[in-house]
């Protein structure tokens, strides 16, 4: 009969770092290993000596954003200082539910960014590539940037309701009205286009 699993929550000590080494859903902190996942305890032995102790989920756990996460978000309102944005994907992978992020003004371009106005880089509807740098509390939401030409407006509709093209990395026009509106696009990588 095999032993029961051992089940832990984020924070929770697992052992010191003499015992194993960390792996996946797991940090090491003061000399010993934590849980930063809520899952299964699971020990996988290492040629190198030590065990490895890692955390894992259930296959239908949701997935959460990361630092370094490039996620596809829809833009809900902006103002001055700031665009609230709700994460839809991670890379690929659609969410189950909803995270809250905020793109800062700061982090709107990598160059220039005293010169930044927000509604110049968004309007509320737009669908955005951006990247996590910050995780988000209780209170607040994950911390997005657009500041990599890689990242920015990716699909965004004009006023008339059709989908605006590309004209520059700061443009989009209406092919109905060809009125431009500003935008901070993304050029977009191949691995994102869908065919």
């Amino acid at each position: 009969m095999a032993p029961p699993a051992r089940y832990c929550v984020p924070g929770e000590r697992l052992c010191s770092t003499g015992e194993a080494s960390a792996g996946s859903g797991t940090y090491t902190r003061h000399g010993f290993i934590f849980a930063s996942l809520a899952g299964c305890l699971e020990k996988r032995s290492e040629e190198s000596g030590l065990p490895v102790v890692s955390v894992v989920r259930d296959a239908e756990s949701q997935l959460l954003p990361d630092v370094g996460a490039v996620v596809t978000c829809k833009v809900c309102s902006i103002n001055s200082r700031f665009a609230k944005v709700h994460i839809l994907y991670i890379g690929s992978t659609p969410l189950k539910s909803t995270f809250r992020g905020t793109i800062r003004r700061e982090d709107i371009r990598a160059t220039e960014k005293d010169k930044v106005e927000v509604y110049k880089s968004f309007r509320p509807g737009d669908i955005v590539l951006a990247k996590v740098i910050s995780l988000g509390d209780a209170q607040s939401n994950y911390l997005l940037s657009t500041a990599e030409n890689e990242l920015g407006v990716v699909v965004a509709r004009s006023e008339a309701g059709a989908q605006m093209v590309p004209i520059s990395w700061c443009e989009m026009q209406c092919p109905r009205t060809h009125t431009k509106d500003f935008r901070k696009v993304a050029r977009v990588q191949p691995e994102f286009l869908q065919t």
